[in-house]
């Protein structure tokens, strides 16, 4: 039909403006190319930096819940909007404090925490609307916003390296504009969209079809509380049973409805009436409770008059069933299981950048300069690395459940595989030249963990309440990588020697932190070892779905 057509050229762009949203919004891994110079040319201490780098990622990562929360009850596109301008007024500030030379380090975290929040609130609206648009391929549509995710450090820090290098300011100032420019460029095509009218035929013959029948899906009251508050019917990003197309869609349609009385007309009169309800919770029930089963003149071809229409399967898809969130996901042992993987797997990812402390014991004569540059290298190594782990498991997790008909967690088992490789790396390369091996693999290692998860949250909890899950989940990070790193810094310590000005160092290579990569080995073993028992658990989970559902 010209309509499907119509509507899968608006979900390409759609996804297009989702990945490129996100491209802007991953810049706080970015925060050690400029982070240097800006200490120096405002006179900060290692811990006030810090604690500015540090505001950024909490912005990022601890608002997760409350932005989820509102992508889910209020749609994508608001949250993308606020995103844009959260970016723009949390970096510009730092670029004028980069200009006068000084600024309170209370007002620089302030602002650093807003463009971490306004990254988060952005990504949140292109993740819940690439998974709400693509239901049959929620791996593969996810895999872009998320690989361009782990790809904004490398890409705006090429963009500074060549227009403006060695000058923080200006690119601070590309930092505001641009990731304020692609969220706004991107608001305007993203958007969410009915899913495909696929349907298909069932025998008339079937007693239990005859007459016209209405099903019904269970839903939480929690779930309905949510969509009761719907403001904008237009979003069926915000409606659990997105099977009625938004008015613009039915106006693409308007071509393909003009053909004879006798195709799926019924159809498009449904849509009409939808369209017209009086209010958004009339429009919800009546979508909840609409027939979807229906008879008409008996005929064999293909979805054309005469068939019994049943509703395609996006419905009965298991992440648009289920709703768990809330007090309901805390008492949920699968989503503890989860967040024990994220934690363990994600701690040791965020540890890694770390080991160029061994440039100095290879040649003590390498300056700041060097070294900094051998970091932002590194950096570029760790986001590439990210970016094709990401694609990777997004679109091979779609290969798992489609075709080898298993289960999305196995890329967690070789993401938990690839950061071994990476830890055994760290723990034999004494040449700081082949440091490129650790941050290759643990920058492919931490993209198939974060490639493939918000599909593996959309499908245990449900698709309805992503974001807010999603931020939930987030939080492991936060508290891992906190843990890993004290440790790490706790080694270092160990095998470091005070100067006269007070600073560190370690001249020690590998002993300065062997200690810390021996246990985050370790827990490489115990990510993989917990990732085993959640395959375990949710096909035993499952197989009760099956055999002993719920009414």
């Amino acid at each position: 039909m010209a309509l499907d057509k119509q509507l899968y050229n608006a979900r390409i762009v759609s996804s297009l403006a989702a990945t490129a949203i996100s491209l802007a919004c991953g810049t706080n891994y970015v925060y050690s190319a400029w982070a240097p110079q800006f200490a120096d040319r405002l006179s900060l201490s290692a811990t006030e930096s810090n604690l500015i780098g540090l505001a950024g990622n909490l912005g990022m990562y601890s608002m997760g819940i409350p932005i989820g929360m509102f992508v889910d009850t209020k749609g994508p596109r608001p949250a993308v909007i606020i995103g844009s301008v959260l970016l723009f007024v949390g970096y510009y500030p730092l670029h004028l404090a980069y200009d006068v030379g000084h600024g309170s380090v209370a007002w620089m975290s302030f602002f650093s925490f807003l463009s971490g929040l306004g990254g988060c609130t952005a990504f949140a609206s292109a993740i819940k609307t690439s998974a709400l648009n693509w239901p049959h391929h929620r791996g593969t549509a996810t895999a872009f916003p998320l690989a361009a995710f782990g790809l904004s450090a490398f890409f705006f820090a090429l963009i500074g390296s060549i227009f403006f290098p060695g000058s923080p300011g200006r690119f601070l100032l590309v930092l505001a504009c641009g990731t304020s420019g692609l969220t706004l460029v991107g608001f305007f095509f993203l958007r969410v969209l009915p899913p495909p009218s696929h349907y298909h035929a069932v025998g008339t013959s079937e007693p239990s079809m005859s007459g016209s029948q209405q099903l019904h899906r269970t839903a939480s009251q929690q779930s309905k509380t949510h969509r009761a508050g719907r403001g904008d019917p237009n979003e069926p990003g915000m409606s659990p049973n997105a099977t009625t197309t938004t008015r613009d869609a039915l106006d693409l349609g308007n071509e393909a409805t003009t053909t004879t009385r006798d195709t799926p007309s019924h159809i498009a009169g449904a849509f009409e009436q939808a369209a017209g309800s009086a209010s958004a919770a009339s429009l919800e029930e009546a979508e909840e409770t609409s027939s979807l089963v229906s008879r008409s003149r008996s005929s064999t071809a293909s979805s054309l008059p005469g068939e019994v229409l049943v509703q395609s399967s996006v419905d009965m898809d298991r992440s648009h069933r289920v709703d768990i969130r809330g007090a309901a996901l805390l008492k949920n042992l699968e989503f503890w299981q989860l967040f024990v993987v994220m934690g363990i797997l994600s701690g040791i990812g965020l540890m890694t950048i770390n080991t160029i402390a061994l440039w100095t014991h290879y040649d003590d004569s390498i300056d700041d300069k060097t070294l900094a540059l051998q970091q932002q290298l590194h950096v570029s190594v760790l986001s590439l690395g990210s970016f094709a782990g990401r694609l990777l498991s997004g679109v091979g997790s779609d290969f798992l459940v489609k075709v080898l008909h298993a289960s999305r967690i196995w890329c967690l088992v070789i993401a938990s595989g690839i950061f071994s490789v990476a830890q055994l790396c760290a723990l034999n390369i004494v040449n700081p030249h082949l440091l490129g091996f650790v941050s290759g693999f643990s920058g492919l290692g931490y993209g198939f963990l974060f490639g493939v998860f918000p599909s593996i949250v959309a499908e245990s909890f449900g698709i309805h309440g992503l974001s807010q899950n999603w931020g939930a989940m987030t939080l492991s990070p936060v508290v891992s990588s906190n843990i890993f790193n004290l440790f790490y810094g706790a080694v270092f310590d160990a095998h470091s020697v005070v100067e006269a000005d007070g600073s560190r160092s370690c001249t020690e290579g590998l002993e300065c932190y062997r200690a810390a990569y021996l246990v985050t080995l370790c827990a490489c073993f115990l990510g993989f070892v917990v990732t085993l028992w959640v395959i375990r658990h949710q096909w035993k989970t499952r197989l009760a779905e099956k055999f002993y559902p719920k009414d």
